[in-house]
């Protein structure tokens, strides 16, 4: 029998699975903690996590992952690694971490950001970095460069959170191009490093790690690590990915057409492109795909929506706590499409990329104390969070990314008939469900990247379809609510 294990570093929990190779399915799964993990919010706009909380995560969950299964350690042959995408991780020369992580809905970067977009020209940013450096990776550390001059001074690399969780796991310091991209960090018209940026926000190129292969041995598991762990030392590990990129990978979305969308905390829809074709507001994001090389571009656009299941559980929390996920579902359909006028704009998780940055908040707007009861509110959360995807995905349709047919998990969101349809009917698309995830997705990249399986087409002959949703007759109905959402929200960011 042969086994790989899957490590989803996510910001709410810390997610483990076991493929069995020969079937292609999940052996065994967990995820730790079983509550959200904690953000810390030291400031408004701001969010940090402790790398060792994740670290702490994967152990508990590995080890309910090997009591559930029971097979034997040695059959397991590779470890994969999927992340939180665009955090920022800070060693010193020790491996020590240096402060918190400043994680993905952190918004304190943004001014940076603009200011290096307005330096470096916003035509070559476009046409290098193929972003604005926005509130990525490389935005987070110039803060930490300006603001904690003592903290910057010790710092030896930085990392994204796969790269440090592979790290603990192997003690090598590496990242891959695409972690790279993710960061800001990747000049497109040469596929490396951008000189101009890092001499822009001020960095030592010797800040970055050294470049690895997204399928490709990256290290092997440490001795002393493989016994706090219960596995044998020696694993390599030989995938790692973004979580969005690698979500993509699960859905077997390889190829310029294919789309893919997730709705967990934030909710992305990302479509692959061959073409180095960035939006002129940089309010969509491209990065190298998974399977990105000089010789064959594959570019993941990435549509994010920072406020999607949070706001859901937002909801539950303080109006619906004696409901379970699917009664908060049933009672939303209680509702007519629409809500009866009542709109939701799910803009309060930090800046939002796709309105260039600015951060509203999330607003409530149409609330009439005659007419609107629990399910009106419940399922103009779950419209409002739908209605900030098509409005996305209007952008991401004019660079030519088509989503006549998205590939999602049957998971998070998605789990919600309301919302589903929804999504079906304002994009005109077939929706695929299947059943897989992040953390079984970086299971098979590890298989691919340890040449188990050949290529990445391979890791997918046994991945299962569970549903299909079209649209249906009342389409043109919420594509009429949805102007109206989109109207109101064009007069909110004037």
């Amino acid at each position: 029998m042969k086994y790989t294990l899957g490590f989803d570093i996510g910001s709410s929990s810390v997610k483990v699975s076991l493929l069995d190779i020969e079937t292609g399915t999940s052996k065994a799964s967990a995820f730790y903690p079983k509550t959200e993990m904690a953000i810390s919010v030291p400031q408004p706009e701001w969010a940090e996590q402790a790398p060792e909380d994740w670290w702490e995560n994967i152990k508990n969950a590995l080890k309910e992952v090997l009591e559930t299964a029971k097979v034997e350690v040695s059959d397991i042959k590779a470890i994969g690694i999927t992340y939180q995408m665009h955090g920022l991780v800070a060693l010193d020369k020790e491996g020590n971490v240096v402060r918190p992580s400043i994680i993905w809905c952190d918004s304190r970067a943004v001014s940076y950001g603009r200011e290096a977009f307005a330096t470096l020209g916003e035509e070559w940013s476009l046409n290098h970095l193929l972003n604005s450096p926005g509130n990525f990776t490389a935005a987070k550390l110039k803060w930490v460069k300006e603001n904690e001059p003592d903290v910057y001074s010790r710092i030896d690399k930085i990392m994204l959170p796969g790269d440090y969780i592979a790290y603990r796991l192997t003690g090598k310091k590496n990242t891959t191009l695409s972690g790279l991209s993710e960061g800001i960090f990747v000049d497109f018209q040469k596929d490396n490093v951008s000189s101009e940026l890092l001499e822009c926000f001020g960095f030592a190129p010797e800040l970055l790690p050294e470049q690895v292969g997204t399928f490709a041995p990256q290290g092997e598991l440490k001795p002393d690590v493989a016994g706090e762990l219960g596995l044998p030392a020696g694993i390599p590990v030989s995938y790692r990915a973004g979580d969005q990129p690698n979500n993509a990978f699960s859905l077997n979305v390889l190829e310029p057409g294919e789309v893919a969308a997730t709705a967990g905390t934030s909710g992305v829809v990302y479509g692959v492109s061959d073409q180095l074709a960035p939006d002129p507001k940089s309010r969509v994001n491209t990065f190298a795909h998974v399977n990105h090389t000089v010789d064959q571009r594959r570019l993941g656009i990435l549509l994010c929506i920072n406020g999607t299941g949070i706001l859901n559980a937002w909801l539950r929390q303080n109006t619906a706590q004696e409901l379970d996920y699917p009664e908060i579902n049933e009672v939303a359909m209680k509702a007519p499409a629409g809500s009866e006028g009542l709109r939701f704009f799910p803009f309060g998780n930090g800046a939002e990329r796709v309105l260039e940055d600015a951060n509203p908040g999330a607003m409530l707007k149409g609330l009439n104390f005659n007419i609107h009861k629990q399910p009106h509110l419940l399922r103009a959360g779950q419209e409002g969070i739908a209605f900030a995807f098509k409005y996305g995905m209007e952008i991401m349709e004019q660079m030519g990314v088509d989503t006549k047919v998205i590939r999602a998990g049957k998971a998070n969101m998605f789990l919600s008939p309301l919302f589903r349809q929804t999504l079906a009917n304002l994009a005109d698309a077939t929706i695929e469900l299947y059943d897989t995830d992040g953390s079984l997705g970086a299971a098979r990249g590890a298989a691919v990247g340890a040449g188990i399986w050949s290529t990445p087409k391979e890791a997918f002959d046994n991945l299962t379809r569970l549903e299909t949703i079209t649209p249906d007759s009342e389409k043109e109905t919420i594509l009429e609510h949805y102007e109206d959402w989109k109207q109101q929200l064009n007069k909110l960011l004037k």
